[in-house]
């Protein structure tokens, strides 16, 4: 905001140039949302998005559909690479991720599948298990406004336990942060549409979605999705405390809850959740890139920029 004559005229110090927003703060904090290289590369990017505001593209290149199937690990314990999952997703090449450095529990891209603009927004599972934190909240919003503004409709990928809870938490204002989620989402003007990888829990999850599982053109999970209103441990350690207060035995107290668990997760799985239509379908990985884009393409051109124009946050 400044240079060095400005800071040292404020009385605020004496330092280099250098020293005043390098491009490692400027990027890590949300101001840059593509770091390159060097002045060929920031035209090569620069060229790139600007495409994606231009409309579909005629040719494009798939990228192998099984990949998506080894995405999420079968341990529901381990973490994974989400964007292995939105390269599974996008055409080759295709994918620009934004503000890459800032709030990593969620990630932003713009990508293209079968030719057609999307945005995609993700839980990151890598960073505090997907948790929505503040800065998470406004990085999602902010480009979900991004893709409204435009008209360009928006990929959901979930696998999130939830609003991130605590002390911690809420001291940086994360009722408000995680509302202005739930307020972005529920203005969308642009088809939306989402897919379960794994977790979908609490509020976090209706967020991602738009509001509600109900909300987006298609909700639909691969096999490895869960569903509930809280994390399962979490619940059943709740819900059985005072059953487990009067187990005296710490070994018998774990496996009890182990137990429980496995039971309520049986419950939880994608395929119950469909019978009782919180989803549209539980699908193979595989077909995902597929029903997106004939979804989308159900759903006919989104509204323009000038259908009114919506402003885009500068936060």
């Amino acid at each position: 905001m400044g240079g060095p004559a400005m800071v040292s005229g404020g009385g605020l110090g004496d330092f280099e140039p250098e020293e005043i927003g390098p491009i490692g703060v400027q990027s890590p904090n949300g101001v840059v949302d593509v770091r390159v290289a060097d002045e060929a590369e920031a035209v090569a990017v620069a060229k790139k998005l600007l495409a994606f505001f231009q409309g579909p593209l005629a040719e494009w290149e798939a990228p192998d559909p099984e990949l998506a199937r080894g995405v999420v690990p079968e341990s529901r314990r381990r973490a994974y690479d989400v964007r292995k999952a939105i390269d599974a997703i996008a055409d080759t090449g295709s994918v620009v991720h934004l503000r890459d450095e800032f709030a990593k529990v969620m990630v932003t891209a713009l990508a293209r599948i079968e030719g057609r603009p999307v945005g995609i927004v993700a839980n990151n599972p890598m960073q505090m298990a997907g948790a929505i934190t503040s800065d998470g909240a406004d990085k999602a919003a902010r480009f979900m406004q991004l893709c409204d503004a435009y008209g360009i409709p928006i990929v959901s990928l979930i696998d999130t336990p939830g609003m991130m809870v605590g002390p911690d938490a809420e001291a940086t204002a994360l009722v408000r942060h995680c509302s202005r989620l739930f307020n972005t989402g529920a203005n969308l003007r642009v088809p939306l549409v989402a897919v379960i990888l794994r977790k979908a829990y609490g509020l976090g999850a209706q967020a991602m979605a738009g509001g509600g599982l109900h909300e987006p053109l298609l909700t639909v999970g691969w096999p490895t999705a869960e569903l509930g209103a809280m994390g399962l441990e979490g619940a059943v350690r709740l819900g059985l405390r005072r059953e487990l207060e009067a187990i005296a035995d710490p070994d018998e107290r774990e496996r009890r809850v182990r137990e429980v668990t496995e039971h309520a997760h049986e419950h939880a799985k994608a395929l119950n959740a469909a019978t009782i239509f919180e989803l549209d379908d539980v699908v193979d990985p595989a077909d995902t890139r597929r029903l997106i884009s004939a979804t989308l393409a159900a759903a006919g051109p989104a509204p323009g920029p000038a259908d009114p124009p919506r402003p885009v946050d500068s936060w």
